[in-house]
C-alpha cells in the first residue's frame, strides 16, 4: 500500500512540476507578445516612408 502512495506523491509532484513550468512558459509567450507589438510600432513610421518614398522599377524595353 505504501507504493501507491509513494506514486500518488510522485505523479502528484511531477504535475506540480509541469504546472509550474507551463506558467512560465505562457507569461515568457505574452512578454514576447508585448515585445513584438512594441517593435511593430516603432518600425511603423519607418516602413511607411519607406512605401512612399519606394516606387516600382521601371526598366526600359528594347
Amino acid at each position: 500500500m505504501s507504493w501507491i502512495f509513494a506514486a500518488v506523491a510522485l505523479a502528484t509532484t511531477g504535475l506540480v512540476v509541469l504546472g509550474f513550468l507551463g506558467v512560465r512558459v505562457l507569461l515568457a509567450a505574452r512578454e514576447l507578445g508585448r515585445e513584438v507589438d512594441r517593435t511593430r510600432r516603432r518600425l511603423e513610421p519607418a516602413h511607411t516612408l519607406f512605401r512612399g518614398q519606394a516606387g516600382t522599377i521601371r526598366v526600359p524595353k528594347g
